[in-house]
């Protein structure tokens, strides 16, 4: 039986599944990236580190791959996919602003921000091009490939991709450096076979197929399986909002994204769960949620941000977290910081609503922080709704349908668009 291999790359790892052909999960496998997350060899080097662990008699029969990436995380590099030295070797985080190009199209927390950010450092370093401008998924899809000139589109939104005109929009066509940005392909697309080195690295056959995937918080969203009314509350490092809609949402901070011919919109925040590790252990998040009672506030109204600037359910690079003053108990404060994180959620569905989606009759909720009990009660009295958990939902379950699906087509997955070029098995060597 066919199989497929799901790529999941969050902020704190990456997860890997194997989905059989009815879509069940096979094998899945999470670890944390061997480098910083800015490094994109960390990325490369996780994945073939994963790859490794998983049973080899079912990756044996794995027909297509796909990845999801976190939206927004941008890096320069050469044609050939190889880094740049020194700093230039490390990619931008999406949470990063960039103040210094706040003029560019979507803000100081766009992916065009972080775009200009990345050629000032090149041109301070008297680098030379051409480069090329690829995003995590993207990158990590090309080293798959053995071809960096694709990107998925909804990976691309915030780097300046129309969704409804298929095009780049004409602040971002008309730069000098139009000529970096990928050639945009659709979710779901198969781009052509695994090349060689790659396929060797991971244990895959020649024949795999790549397929493009989509953002993690997209993936996330997907692996919930929402009805219409359905919100999707992602309670990872960061906090972000799903939900479908008949049409796209216009305001800054907001995602628009096309899966299926359906609308899926919703906004991320750099606010998240990731903030209580800053202050407790997972075993202290615990062991303090039990002595929380979500019906008693503690009257504090905290932000807990990473650090400053925020993306959603406001704009603002400027914005810097409050966190504090801080209680003498200690399970008074992590309530007050789950506080702080159910007002964001609540002002986020509140917004999205505002701007022309369907209200929300109930969220599911997926990620670690999901799973704290008191924090969803919380956050159902809060919304004044219900709040589930979706506890075995998978990105990486959801990446691996996906690429089932696109392999499954009556045409065989291949897009009859993609260049015969792409379809070559000629060797190419991934970047060191």
């Amino acid at each position: 039986m066919a199989m497929a291999l799901g790529i999941d790359l969050g902020t704190g790892g990456l997860r890997l599944a194997l989905v059989d052909g009815a879509g069940e999960i096979a094998a899945q496998i999470s670890g944390p990236y061997p480098s910083p997350f800015p490094d994109p060899q960390g990325w490369r080097q996780g994945l073939i580190a994963l790859s490794a662990q998983l049973p080899k008699e079912l990756m044996a029969h794995v027909a297509a791959v796909a990845i999801d990436g976190t939206s927004g995380t941008l890096l320069l590099c050469r044609p050939d996919g190889s880094l740049l030295a020194g700093a230039l070797a490390e990619a931008l985080p999406y949470g990063q602003a960039c103040p210094d190009h706040s003029a560019a199209p979507g803000g100081a927390s766009s992916s065009a921000a972080r775009a200009l950010a990345l050629l000032a450092k090149a041109e301070a370093a008297a680098a030379r091009g051409p480069f090329l401008l690829r995003h995590q998924a993207d990158w990590l899809m090309g080293w798959l490939l053995g071809d960096w000139r694709w990107g998925e589109a909804g990976n691309n939104l915030r780097l300046g991709w129309d969704l409804e005109q298929q095009r780049w929009i004409e602040a971002i066509a008309s730069q000098a450096w139009a000529s970096y940005l990928p050639e945009i392909r659709p979710s779901g697309t198969a781009l052509g076979s695994i090349c060689p080195e790659a396929a060797r690295q991971l244990g895959l056959a020649r024949e795999v197929v790549v397929v493009a995937g989509t953002t993690d918080g997209n993936a996330a969203a997907l692996a919930a399986e929402p009805g219409p009314n359905d919100g999707v509350a992602i309670l990872g490092t960061t906090t972000v909002l799903k939900q479908w809609a008949d049409g796209p949402l216009i305001a800054p901070g907001i995602s628009n994204h096309q899966i299926g011919g359906r609308w899926l919109v919703g906004g991320a925040a750099n606010a998240g769960a990731g903030v209580l590790l800053q202050f407790f252990s997972p075993g202290q998040i615990e062991e303090l949620s039990n002595q929380i009672d979500p019906r008693q506030s503690t009257g504090l109204k905290l932000r807990p941000q990473p650090g400053k600037g925020e993306r959603f359910p406001v704009d603002d690079p400027e914005l810097e977290p409050v966190l504090g003053p801080r209680p003498i108990s200690d399970a008074h404060f992590l309530q007050a910081l789950l506080e702080g994180l159910t007002d964001l959620e609540l002002r986020g569905w509140q917004s999205l609503e505002a701007l022309g989606a369907p209200r929300v009759e109930r969220v599911l909720s997926v990620g670690g922080g999901a799973r704290n009990r008191q924090w969803r009660q919380m956050r159902s009295l809060a919304l004044g709704k219900p709040v589930l958990l979706k506890p075995q939902a998978s990105a990486a379950a959801a990446m691996g349908r996906l690429a089932l699906a696109s392999w499954q087509r009556p045409s065989g997955g291949m897009e009859s668009q993609c260049p015969p070029a792409q379809m070559s098995s000629t060797p190419q060597s991934p970047p060191h």
